[in-house]
């Protein structure tokens, strides 16, 4: 069972590697914000693949821990949030993650 928010990471990245996601980036937000404590950052190859790894990692936190997710932009599957509380998973299509340049605004 997942007990922290450091094992909560740990173990979306795992998941995130398990379903071949892309340029996996993990910011520890610190004393930026009190939204998370963690944002992390992924690339899916298409539409149908983002979805994939999206259901599949939400699926996965329900099994292992008490944690509930919420997630935003399945419809398009261009950018797709998983909200788990401490942790923040972006997924993106590739020219989404250039578009938006998240990681830069947060690192």
């Amino acid at each position: 069972m997942i007990k922290t928010s450091e094992e909560l990471k740990d173990f979306i990245v795992a998941a995130l590697d398990n379903k071949k996601a892309e340029s996996i980036n993990v910011i520890e937000l610190g004393n930026k914000t009190s939204l998370a404590k963690y944002m992390i950052f992924a690339t899916g190859r298409s539409a149908k693949n983002i979805s994939a790894i999206a259901d599949y990692i939400t699926l996965e936190i329900k099994h292992h821990s008490n944690v509930r997710t919420i997630i935003e932009g399945l419809g398009s599957a261009d950018w797709v949030l998983i909200d788990a509380g401490d942790v923040i998973v972006h997924l993106f299509h590739p020219e989404a993650r250039e578009r938006y340049k998240l990681e830069e605004l947060w690192g």
